[in-house]
């Protein structure tokens, strides 16, 4: 099956400026955080970015690496509107598409499926088309039974992506990956919707211990879909990834809190274990 097990550094690596980049995860909940923070660190910019929005999109848009932002919301969960995301609509650096969840999500399936769009209910009557002039509607070429009506839905385009990020609490060397979480998100269809997929997570197992503790169901992400596999544990942080770790609160409030040019400097000017350590000497300095 091969070995497809790399760096951070290395995936990002194999990202290029201008790159539609599709990130798993929602708002504040499982983020690839390592390998954003990765991204961080290259020269890469001029992004399309593709998320159900968190401290992924915040991040990238205060570094001014976000082109065109296409998403249904952008939030910390406890924290309803991410500030980086805000400060940057505020401003007028960022282009953005936003969209109904559910067109989001039919988005991700046309382009996992190989369609040019796919047909949707969500946004028909609501100010999405008027914000979205380029959207279009499609109709039925196939009567109600019931009223003989031919209904107009939204024609969805397909949200393909050149890469795609996302992080899980288990994978095995050829990419298989696992959640063991509540939720699955959309991970899978980032990763299906993608010329490119690299899975981050908790920990790298053997592909038999996948389904020693959780059942066939909960393997999320097939590894024909993946081009690598870099073990970050804590990699989601301060996002949450249940049951690994839960969401590092305090520090996302520090995040939400602090102006942005400081937070780099301090927690991402290194690399990954330098972010770790930065982390608990803060948390150090809070007990």
């Amino acid at each position: 099956m091969g070995d497809k097990t790399m760096t951070a550094d290395e995936a990002v690596s194999r990202l290029e400026s201008g790159t539609t980049l599709g990130i798993g995860g929602w708002g504040s909940r499982r983020k690839p955080m390592a390998l954003v923070r990765a991204l961080l660190r290259s020269t890469i910019t001029d992004l399309t970015v593709v998320s159900y929005g968190g401290p992924d999109v915040g991040m990238l848009a205060a570094a001014g690496r976000i082109r065109k932002l296409v998403a249904p919301f952008a939030t910390l969960d406890s924290i309803p509107l991410e500030p980086h995301f805000r400060a940057a609509r505020e401003s007028g650096s960022l282009e953005l598409m936003e969209i109904d969840e559910a067109m989001f999500m039919w988005g991700l399936r046309a382009a996992a499926n190989r369609l040019p769009f796919l047909p949707v209910r969500a946004g028909i009557g609501s100010d999405v088309m008027r914000v979205n002039p380029g959207l279009r509607t499609v109709t039925s070429p196939y009567e109600d039974e019931s009223t003989g009506v031919r209904e107009t839905f939204v024609a969805m385009p397909a949200l393909r992506l050149d890469a795609a990020l996302v992080h899980v609490n288990r994978a095995d060397r050829a990419g298989n990956g696992q959640y063991l979480g509540p939720d699955p998100y959309f991970d899978d269809l980032f990763c299906e919707a993608a010329r490119t997929a690299y899975v981050s997570c908790e920990r790298i197992v053997d592909t038999a211990e996948l389904t020693k503790a959780a059942p066939p169901q909960t393997l999320l992400i097939k590894r024909l879909n993946v081009n690598g596999v870099v073990e970050a544990p804590g990699g989601a942080h301060f996002t949450s990834c249940v049951p690994d770790h839960d969401r590092d609160e305090s520090f996302q409030r520090l995040y939400a809190s602090m102006p942005w040019p400081e937070f780099a400097e301090r927690f991402l000017a290194g690399d990954e274990q330098a972010y770790r350590t930065a982390v608990e000497a803060w948390h150090e300095e809070q007990s």
